[in-house]
């Protein structure tokens, strides 16, 4: 008996009121080891003796100013106690600026009071599958969240934790929200989780890039038209509003939207109707949307280019995205999970990254974040060369900087020639595989290489690279088909 005891998680519970420390205690006392404090000086004292705990849920009275600045402080010195315990904390309010503040001090969820069974059931729940998944200790920190089969939201610093906690929390509040950072910084894999953790996670998650298409066909691809509308409109079709009713609608570079559509945007948010391009009846539709952009919204607007009533509709709540020099301690993390992900799709074996690959990675700052990263390690797994990927980050400390003197030179001619061919032969064979792999779609190729159209085309001419079946034939070949032939 007293062994099955050890092995229940062990949950602890802070709050004044006694009525509540006994309802917790009800729902969670058969399932889990629970403990109960009425003093916050009791439970750090518990905390400091090293006591193991998996879980903690502790009261936070946001109304009452001086209570909750004391609450702010025990989360702090709790957070410094125990740096990745999970802890849910209890509050009146319901006002999402307060409860991002408890998120940002480092409380991992928030349930507002009064609240039923099920509410401590899911969140308990929910915090203790992260910790069997990740652990609760300090070298256990780091996690990928799998969103769909090639996407993962990867949380492995304090910045990314602040996110995911913010990402939960507004996922269940069912408002618009507007995601701001830099190109490459995650905007849409932070999409894609407020989606899954949200109540709309079963229906349609639909992404449309507003700086992809004019206007006229950025409004036809959002609300639809009807038949005549334009020419080639031969039936009526609806739109991505329509399409994704009951789901979530993700509105990308929304800072490129053009006016005329914005107006019409502002009107779905206010009312949930619009309509079709040449339609004249209202469509009423239920989804959420999440827009995003990398432009300093504040200027669009003082520049006339973004409605600012139509930004203060979006803005239900404001993800920021931080950049990826600003979370460098994920860099070893993120390389290795993009390496995982780059060779599951190339269908290769992953390769080592070394400490001196590691290293130059790291003196990056990453102007393109997230995606300059994972285009390097694709770089990287193409070419099957370290040694490239380094002087291509460090072209002064890389292999390549080694300057001979002049007494050097002459012996060492022979020498570089062996390496300038060797380097033609190895681009040659990285050249052929990533042309093969892409079915000689010559664009991809030049994506996956990272170079442009022009130097592959090059690159083809100069190593004599030619598709299978347009091989030409050597001398030798040619006139042993001619014999042939006239035999």
């Amino acid at each position: 008996m007293k062994s099955q005891i050890k092995c229940k998680q062990q949950i602890a519970v802070l709050d004044a009121d006694p009525a509540i420390l006994k309802y917790i205690h009800r729902i969670l006392a058969d399932r889990y080891s629970v403990s109960l404090f009425t003093e916050p000086e009791e439970l750090c004292q518990s905390l400091k003796e090293s006591v193991k705990l998996d879980m903690l849920m502790m009261d936070w009275d946001m109304h009452e100013e001086d209570t909750s600045e004391k609450a702010l402080k025990l989360l702090t010195e709790i957070r410094a106690l125990k740096p990745a315990l999970p802890i849910v904390m209890f509050t009146c309010s319901a006002d999402l600026k307060d409860v991002v503040q408890a998120t940002r001090r480092g409380a991992t969820d928030v349930i507002v009071k009064p609240f039923r069974k099920a509410d401590i059931d899911l969140v308990v729940q929910q915090c203790l599958e992260d910790v069997g998944k990740y652990g609760a200790g300090e070298d256990s920190q780091a996690k990928e969240i799998a969103l769909d089969e090639s996407t993962s939201l990867v949380v492995a610093s304090k910045r990314m934790r602040e996110i995911e906690s913010q990402c939960r929390l507004v996922a269940r509040a069912d408002i618009p929200v507007l995601v701001l950072g830099e190109s490459g910084t995650g905007k849409e894999v932070a999409t894609m989780f407020i989606h899954k953790m949200s109540a709309r996670s079963q229906r349609s998650f639909l992404k449309v890039n507003c700086a992809a298409m004019p206007a006229d066909l950025l409004e036809s691809e959002l609300f639809g038209y009807e038949q005549g509308a334009f020419t080639g409109a031969v039936k009526s079709k609806p739109g991505k509003f329509e399409q994704c009713n009951g789901g979530t609608i993700f509105l990308d570079e929304i800072g490129e939207m053009p006016a005329a559509l914005q107006a019409k945007l502002l009107q779905v948010l206010q009312d949930g109707s619009f309509s079709r391009l040449g339609g004249r009846a209202s469509v009423k539709v239920d989804v959420r949307v999440i827009a995003a952009t990398n432009i300093d919204i504040k200027v669009a607007i003082a520049q006339k280019t973004f409605r600012e009533d139509l930004y203060y509709r979006l803005n239900g709540f404001t993800l920021k995205m931080p950049p990826l020099r600003e979370r460098m301690e994920e860099i070893p993390i993120l390389a290795h999970h993009f390496m995982r992900k780059v060779a599951a799709k190339y269908e290769r074996d992953p390769l080592p990254i070394s400490p001196m690959l590691m290293k130059a990675l790291a003196s990056q700052t990453w102007p393109g974040n997230l995606r300059e990263l994972e285009n390097t390690i694709k770089r990287y797994l193409i070419l099957g060369s370290e040694q490239s990927i380094i002087e291509d980050l460090n072209p002064t400390q890389g292999f390549g900087s080694y300057q001979p003197s002049a007494d050097e030179t002459g012996a060492s001619a022979g020498l570089k020639h062996l390496v300038r061919n060797l380097k033609g032969d190895a681009e040659s064979v990285a050249i052929s595989q990533a042309l093969e792999g892409t079915g000689w779609n010559r664009k991809e190729a030049a994506s996956d290489l990272q170079i442009s159209y022009k130097a592959l085309l090059y690159k083809i001419k100069q190593y004599d690279l030619y598709p299978p079946q347009r091989r030409p034939l050597g001398v030798g070949q040619a006139v042993s088909l001619r014999r042939a032939e006239g035999a």
